[in-house]
């Protein structure tokens, strides 16, 4: 038990350097490549902090523990939203793009409700998972394709308050990035094997420590890098790195262990679907409302987690 308590809190201090640091290298290269935030918020953030997910998800898959593989990724995503943009909402209130609201909250919201109905007859199988990562790869080339046309003057202002004006260099940058991604895949691994260490020892099912324990578990990268982005005011990643999560916790890690291992849905509730669909929809009108995420908006994100949290141990 001991021992599972040090990898708890030797996970969350790697996780919460190298979310630093991830979020620091790919800011400067964003700049330096004239990326737009919320494009390395949905694409190199958000798969860098994703790592943890797949890897625990993959190989609970292959270990034969596929509720903790779903109940991670449904878990996850009812986190991101609601733990984790409500905190961050909670310490600064968040400015949202045109382009959150337009294309990927709407995008973010259909996927799960395909995921929700792929679910209603208890099993994902192979032709399930093509679908969800032939849906990434599409959704990608529309992102990146949109973001070559469009220069957002406002997401460029916010990344020059937030990362040092003098040049840097990009082979710097790079090793900041891949230094980030390797503490936080560390640092994830670390927390997920003494958190599940610790559920073991209270008897605890492997939907629960799915949908719990795991999923902060493995969202701890985003809730860190998220945290920091909030701080330092710079929203993009802030919102985007969470969006971007949960496009690919659903299409891209689920999408990859049913097309390895389809399984059947053990373990994962209608009300587990249900908190994950409400909070998922809730976003869009949140954010729709001057563009920014509110303190008093953040703070009910995270009531509605906390009740979510209580009941799973009714």
């Amino acid at each position: 038990m001991l021992l599972n308590i040090v990898y708890v809190l030797v996970g969350i201090i790697l996780l919460i350097i190298g979310a630093d640091s991830l979020v620091r290298g790919s800011s400067g290269l964003a700049l330096r490549l004239g990326v737009s935030g919320l494009v390395v918020g949905l694409t190199v953030v958000a798969f860098g902090t994703s790592t943890p997910e797949l890897v625990v998800s993959l190989s609970a898959t292959l270990k034969g523990n596929e509720e903790i593989a779903l109940g991670n990724v449904v878990g996850s995503n009812i986190a991101n939203i609601a733990l984790i943009l409500g905190l961050s909402a909670l310490i600064s209130p968040i400015r949202t793009s045109a382009l959150l609201i337009r294309r990927d909250i709407p995008v973010m919201i259909a996927i799960s409700i395909v995921l929700s109905l792929f679910m209603i007859n208890g099993y994902l199988g192979r032709l399930e998972g093509l679908f969800l990562l032939t849906a990434l790869i599409g959704y990608l080339i529309v992102a990146v394709s949109q973001s070559k046309a469009e220069r957002d003057k406002e997401v460029r202002e916010q990344f020059k308050q937030a990362v040092p004006l003098r040049p840097q260099n990009p082979v710097w940058l790079l090793i900041l990035v891949i230094v980030g991604l390797g503490l936080l895949v560390l640092g994830a691994n670390l927390f997920v094997q003494g958190a599940v260490g610790i559920a073991r020892w209270f008897s605890v099912s492997d939907a629960i420590i799915g949908l719990t324990l795991v999923a902060v578990g493995t969202s701890l990268p985003e809730l860190a890098t998220s945290v920091v982005a909030s701080i330092r005011q710079n929203n993009d990643i802030a919102v985007g790195n969470v969006v971007g999560s949960n496009f690919l916790n659903i299409l891209c890690i689920l999408g990859l262990t049913v097309t390895i291992s389809p399984s059947t849905v053990q373990g994962i509730t209608v009300i587990d679907m249900g908190v994950l669909l409400l909070t998922t929809l809730l976003l869009l009108p949140m954010v729709r409302s001057r563009f920014v995420l509110n303190r008093w908006e953040g703070g009910l994100l995270l009531i509605i987690y906390i009740g979510y949290m209580v009941s799973l141990f009714r």
